[in-house]
């Protein structure tokens, strides 16, 4: 069964196998004591350290081992803004940030400080120069991802972390999705990773505090980990994962020809087979293994189950595959389709085979999906009335757009059709259906339940 959710969770390396088993055996023992076992133990975790140092291109010293990438994040954002408290109390993030570094910027709101979220383009990708502007006198910290989860774009790491040097505000990249197929460019001062990203075992993170950067661990005191990390150190794990790491990193060159040869495959190709599709993020400046894709007319949860049945593990960033109905924050800031999105994300030693599998499975898993909805075949119906209302509170995507679809032809051509929704989906799914179809999205106007959504034909 091919596994298309590497950006998720990549699959276990096999070197990360081998040394996991290995360590059981030989770094049981406490690396903080004296006797043999903890030498042993102690030595195991330095070589771990200096190994993972080495690929992300920073000191042993500036690197501790955390339970997560996520735990990473929070750890380092608290840390910097607790010591630099007395600069300000503002934060600067883009609007595209893993949910760990924005659930960091609620906390930092609810305790009193301010936090910038800088937009980005429609493939996902900030302007540097936009960033520039967020900054401020009293900015503690700056965050910026190296490449996105959702959609693979990756941002301007380097150009960023010159203006903030240049003010002197840290930067924290988080490098997560990034780092296995090389190191992150740029003078930044903070990084964080997690191992589970590149074919490590869960439950390892990575936090890298550059020398001079001020930072103070909160929480109660811990000696481990130059007391940025507390707890006992999941020796087995760490070494497994820093062993991984170098692996990846010697297959990375040669693995990201191949796969984004396989990626560039089916951004070609899902359009021409599939109607109604926009394929998003940044088609060059993006992640070797990552393409994602919205379908018109589809309910993401739905589609994502077909593919399951047919064999292909994949994830979305629709608001139907989630219990709060809420479109991803990703696509949703990009201002992008989000209806039927798919992101495939292929792991190392991914077969063609199993791509052009996935291409010729997707038309008819789609096809499926939009017969059951009753998503409109084309246009048609006499263009008798000059507007119409269609009441689709109540409806969650894809249906408000499906039953936009199907009246549009209803109206001649400068006629209006209002759509009333209380779908969150809707705000983007509207315009975006009046971008791919070649109509005139008006906006949008408070309803006395839900809003209105105004389309006016152009064809």
């Amino acid at each position: 069964m091919p596994y298309f959710d590497a950006a998720s969770s990549a699959p276990l390396h096999p070197v990360a196998r081998q040394a996991l088993l290995a360590s059981l055996d030989e770094g049981w023992a406490d690396p903080s004591r004296l006797y043999r076992e903890g030498r042993r133990a102690r030595m195991l975790l330095d070589a771990a350290r200096e190994a993972a140092a080495e690929s992300v291109g920073c000191r042993p010293d500036e690197l501790v081992f955390t339970s997560s990438g996520t735990r990473a994040v929070h750890s380092g954002v608290s840390g910097v803004l607790a010591a630099r408290r007395r600069v300000g109390r503002h934060l600067v993030v883009s609007a595209v940030e893993h949910s760990s570094v924005l659930h960091s910027a609620a906390e930092h709101e609810a305790a009193g400080g301010t936090t910038t979220e800088v937009p980005v383009d429609r493939a996902g990708r900030v302007d540097p120069a936009a960033y520039a502007r967020a900054l401020r006198d009293d900015t503690a910290l700056a965050c910026l991802q190296s490449a996105n989860h959702e959609v693979g774009t990756e941002q301007p790491v380097a150009k960023i972390a010159q203006e903030c040097r240049a003010v002197g505000v840290p930067l924290l990249v988080d490098a997560a999705q990034s780092l296995a197929w090389g190191p992150v460019e740029g003078d930044w001062s903070l990084l964080t990773a997690s191992a589970h990203k590149w074919g490590g075992p869960a439950g390892v993170g990575l936090l890298v505090v550059r020398k001079g950067v001020r930072f103070a661990a909160q929480g109660p005191a811990d000696e481990r980990e130059s007391g940025r990390a507390a707890g006992f150190e999941n020796l087995p794990a760490i070494v497994a994962a820093a062993a991984s790491l170098r692996a990846v990193r010697a297959e990375a060159a040669a693995e990201a020809v191949r796969l984004r040869a396989l990626v560039d495959r089916i951004r070609a190709r899902v359009p021409e087979l599939v109607p109604d599709v926009e394929v998003v993020g940044d088609p060059v400046r993006r992640l070797p293994h990552v393409v994602t894709f919205s379908c018109l007319y589809v309910d993401g949860e739905t589609l994502l189950h077909e593919l399951d049945r047919a064999g292909f593990s994949v994830s979305s960033g629709s608001s139907c595959t989630s219990s709060t109905l809420t479109p991803s924050h990703v696509l949703r800031a990009m201002g992008v389709l989000t209806e039927g999105n798919v992101r495939i994300s292929l792991p190392p030693g991914t077969a063609a085979v199993d791509v052009d599998r996935f291409l010729e499975v997707l038309p008819g898993a789609v096809a499926g999906v939009r017969e059951r909805l009753g998503a409109p075949v084309a246009s048609s119906g006499p263009a008798d009335v000059e507007s119409l209302v269609v009441d689709s509170l109540g409806k969650r995507c894809p249906i408000p757009v499906i039953e936009l679809a199907k009246v549009i032809g209803d109206v001649p051509v400068g006629g209006t059709v209002t759509v009333l929704s209380d779908d969150e989906a809707a705000r983007l799914d509207i315009p975006a259906w009046c971008g791919m179809r070649g109509q005139e999205y008006v906006g949008e106007r408070p309803a006395e339940r839900g809003t209105a959504y105004v389309v006016r034909r152009l064809a």
